[in-house]
């Protein structure tokens, strides 16, 4: 889930298509769950294939970024290496509560509350190694780059804004924010027309932008201090304070300049202590671990044949439609050329 900065982080509402011509650093992960999580059945179950193979990956990749790319965005997925030790932890609980998803998915499946087992089955994606490396296959056939962190992919998208490679990185979590990037894009896989779970009604769901200065200024903080605050709410790789949200949090960083007086603090006041050594966590979030992108990105090279073989042929997507994207696609591509040609002749 990552940290949560609830309110604290500013956020602006931006249209879609201000974002056109830039590249974005788009957080593999995070973005795929959101696709395993939310491309499901009215029962709970995954989008498959004939064959039962789980598609909801591969269709939010395809339909998703057509979109992106007809706005002009300029995509790059990030994909997370190997996670550190100290999130072994979190990896744990995270299939635990995947555990209890299924659980109750299943029950509620057995009393026929539909709605119900829907929200439920969200809860029981998983990611495999199979499903990541189907996705990069589909990735670069339809002419969209990506890059293989060493570590987390938030820390690679994070630095790749930081030394200009691209314009902003973008996932629904706000590590990026901690790891350094300058600017954070949310809701850039979920923008549109959206239910509200157990409602009878919709809303518009716009992407938003958090500039890492402006909410420092805001907050009165420092990148070390804003640090502090995701490690006492709680991180990917730590346990959070216990009745600790991010409102309090910040009241207790403002207080003390040493991390040795805040985590005194936090362990008389609270009876925390922290699982993993404080001031190793906030290294790992200013000096994280990232492959230096040396070459220009190459987008647009869309190989048409590739992309019906994985998803006509291998797992029975619609021809008919997965040809019409395509032709949006490729027809996006060059126009997008065509106008960044006119803009240098100009």
């Amino acid at each position: 889930m990552g940290v949560d900065l609830g309110d604290l982080a500013l956020k602006h509402s931006i249209p879609l298509d201000s974002l056109s011509g830039k590249i974005v650093a788009i957080d593999a992960f995070n973005v795929l769950y959101q696709f395993l999580a939310s491309i499901r059945q009215e029962d709970g179950t995954p989008l498959m294939d004939f064959s039962g193979n789980i598609t909801a990956h591969l269709s939010g990749l395809f339909y998703r970024n057509s979109k992106l790319i007809k706005n002009g965005i300029k995509p790059v997925y990030v994909f997370d290496g190997i996670s550190p030790e100290f999130k072994a932890k979190t990896k744990e609980k995270r299939a635990q509560a995947k555990k209890v998803a299924e659980a109750k998915w299943k029950k509620a499946l057995e009393e026929h509350k539909l709605e119900e087992a829907r929200m439920h089955a969200q809860g029981t994606s998983r990611l495999t190694t199979e499903m990541i490396e189907e996705s990069k296959e589909l990735l670069n056939a339809m002419g969209i780059p990506f890059v293989q962190a060493p570590s987390e992919g938030e820390a690679q998208a994070a630095m790749m804004v930081q030394k200009g490679a691209a314009y902003a990185a973008a996932s629904q979590d706000y590590d990026a924010i901690l790891f350094g990037s300058p600017l954070l894009i949310r809701n850039l896989s979920i923008t549109g027309r959206r239910k509200i779970p157990r409602q009878d009604r919709f809303v518009m769901v716009e992407p938003e932008e958090i500039k890492l200065k402006e909410t420092l200024d805001s907050l009165g903080l420092t990148r070390e201090k804003l640090i502090w605050l995701g490690l006492l709410v709680g991180t990917d790789f730590n346990k959070g304070v216990f009745r600790v949200g991010p409102k309090t949090a910040l009241k207790i960083v403002k207080e003390y300049e040493t991390s040795e007086d805040l985590i005194a603090f936090v362990k008389e006041k609270y009876g925390h202590e922290f699982e993993v050594d404080f001031d190793k966590l906030v290294d790992f979030f200013i000096n994280p671990e990232y492959t230096e992108v040396e070459e220009k990105f190459s987008f647009g090279i869309v190989d048409r044949d590739k992309v019906n073989s994985i998803l006509v042929e291998r797992h029975d997507f619609a021809p008919e439609r997965v040809e019409k994207v395509l032709d949006d696609i490729i027809n996006s591509y060059k126009e997008k050329g065509a106008q960044k040609k006119l803009d240098d002749w100009i």
